[in-house]
């Protein structure tokens, strides 16, 4: 049982303040990972690419209470949920300027909700998580971050997984969505180890292939849910709508990527624009897909103009 509803709930509200420099070694070991040899030379050059933040802050926990999965042990200030595996569900991201390397950013964290559900997939636990962002210039960032933990995977999804995989390295590859111009990308054993030191995350199922296989059912390395909305979002700020700032994200884990071949970016103008948005504002639909071409991540961002920002994320 993942514990008792009441139990868990009474975690809603708990509150975490981190504060930290946004160190250029971070900036340095992913300009590094991705090729980007002009910030790899001078990380302080240019604001933060959006999604970078996710290098900082990630919890220093000293090796004995580590979980088996190498995830730190829960009941300090994440609630002691005791569904084996965790997993990024998806964050809603506002942006009111980039990040600068060099500064000293503080995160507030709040825990907004926990969500028990039980369906044909088992129980699973659902938190919430608020993580506000600011430096000595005011507030840089909100992000609403969803955790979902679930149990050991059945015969039928370890089956679907194995299924996957084997399709995957067969060359299989059917686009269930494609923009005008997808891009490319991968991620290799390397990378993910790579991003994972960046990080600080020592989340097995990333780079131990053993644990992947025989513990999580998985047929390869698991390509990290951040690192493919790092690179949905470095797509925009590079290739769709360079100079534009990005001034908000939000998106959901679909399906899993593993590192056995590679997968696309895509980003498309959405059919019909949110009443709500700005006018000066711009949506594009945003979302990846995986070594067989389903949808991995699907989310939707919102651009404003570069110069509306004194700090924008644009390279």
């Amino acid at each position: 049982m993942a514990g008792n509803a009441a139990d868990l709930g009474a975690w809603v509200g708990r509150r975490q303040v981190m504060t930290e420099v946004i160190s250029p070694v971070q900036a340095r070991q992913m300009a590094a990972t991705l090729n980007d040899a002009a910030r790899l030379e001078r990380p302080e050059a240019a604001a933060l690419p959006a999604g970078w933040h996710w290098l900082y802050f990630n919890p220093l926990e000293v090796q004995s209470r580590l979980g088996e999965d190498g995830h730190p042990a829960r009941g300090d200030f994440l609630p002691p949920v005791a569904l084996p595996r965790r997993m990024w569900a998806g964050s809603r991201l506002a942006w009111q300027r980039a990040f600068t390397v060099g500064t000293a950013v503080r995160k507030t964290s709040e825990i907004l909700k926990v969500t028990q559900k039980s369906g044909r997939s088992g129980e699973m636990v659902f938190v919430t998580l608020a993580h506000d962002y600011a430096d000595e210039g005011g507030p840089l960032l909100r992000e609403e971050h969803d955790i979902v933990y679930r149990g050991w995977p059945s015969a039928e999804e370890k089956a679907g997984l194995a299924a996957l995989g084997a399709r995957a390295r067969a060359g299989e590859h059917a686009f269930e969505r494609r923009a005008q111009q997808p891009e490319a990308a991968s991620a290799d054993a390397v990378t993910l180890f790579r991003y994972s030191a960046a990080s600080f995350n020592g989340h097995r199922i990333h780079y131990d292939a053993d644990y992947c296989r025989d513990v999580e059912g998985y047929p390869g390395l698991v390509v990290h849910g951040p690192l493919i909305a790092t690179l949905l979002l470095g797509h925009v700020e590079q290739r769709v709508a360079p100079g534009r700032f990005i001034r908000s994200f939000e998106f959901r884990a679909v399906r899993p990527t593993f590192h056995l071949t590679g997968f696309h970016l895509h980003a498309e103008a959405e059919a019909e624009a949110d009443a709500d948005a700005d006018a000066s504002s711009e949506q594009l639909a945003l979302w990846s897909t995986n070594n067989v071409g389903e949808v991995g991540i699907d989310g939707r961002v919102t651009l404003s103009n570069a110069t509306d920002h004194a700090n924008p994320t644009g390279r």
